[in-house]
């Protein structure tokens, strides 16, 4: 399965700042009551609003992350509406991207949660299948639009969402993004290919914010 992102913009201070970079607006910011310290250094300050809990300071920097990843994992992160959206849409383009994906069983003590331990034969032959539908659906696709002229926004309706990729510009606050990483970064609770994206998204993030995310690290412990 592929699944990716990128991050292609940031908040960025128009001042000079000692720390000029989005993680010193965010410290500029918090000190807005105490402005003879508002350019001292980041570290004491962003520990002590993680650990106090004093979320709304990361609402003064933006990340926008560029996502792929397929659409039935995409649609979880939509609904985390604190983000704003833009995404490639079917009705536009004929190039439409599949993908292999994995197949587990159910655990049924647990509705969340999916269980990776079938054989080998048995994940051939799911996988087997799973090619089978994909390669039926881009067919028939392919027939509706060349021999047709199916409009695409009606020759799509044929295609399976799990098995063909998306791409989206994802903006967000930073406050949202930690949000978002902490519940979705769930082994178990999660479902796998989300924990996967989460992971990559948070890849990106964090040397953009290595003192924040290092603060949370450490808080977590």
């Amino acid at each position: 399965m592929k699944c990716e992102a990128k991050l292609i913009a940031l908040t960025q201070p128009t001042i000079n700042l000692k720390v000029a970079t989005p993680e010193g607006v965010v410290a500029y910011c918090a000190r807005v009551s105490n402005p003879q310290h508002q350019d001292k250094d980041l570290g004491g300050l962003i520990n002590y609003c993680i650990r106090n809990r004093h979320w709304s300071i990361f609402e003064m920097a933006n990340a926008v992350v560029e996502v792929e990843a397929p659409r039935d994992i995409t649609r979880q992160l939509l609904r985390h509406r604190s983000f704003s959206f833009q995404e490639f849409s079917q009705r536009y383009s004929d190039e439409i991207e599949f993908t292999d994906r994995d197949f587990r069983r159910q655990d049924n003590k647990n509705r969340q949660n999916s269980i990776d331990d079938y054989d080998e034969e048995t994940r051939t032959d799911l996988h087997g299948c799973g090619w089978d539908a994909q390669h039926y659906a881009q067919k028939l696709y392919r027939f509706f639009r060349d021999e047709y002229d199916v409009a695409k926004e009606c020759a799509r309706v044929i295609l399976p969402e799990g098995l063909t990729m998306s791409r989206l510009y994802v903006n967000g606050t930073l406050r949202s993004w930690l949000h978002y990483l902490d519940v979705r970064d769930d082994e178990g609770v999660t479902q796998w290919e989300h924990v996967v994206l989460a992971r990559k998204i948070k890849e990106v993030l964090e040397p953009a914010f290595p003192a924040i995310f290092g603060a949370i690290d450490a808080n977590k412990s």
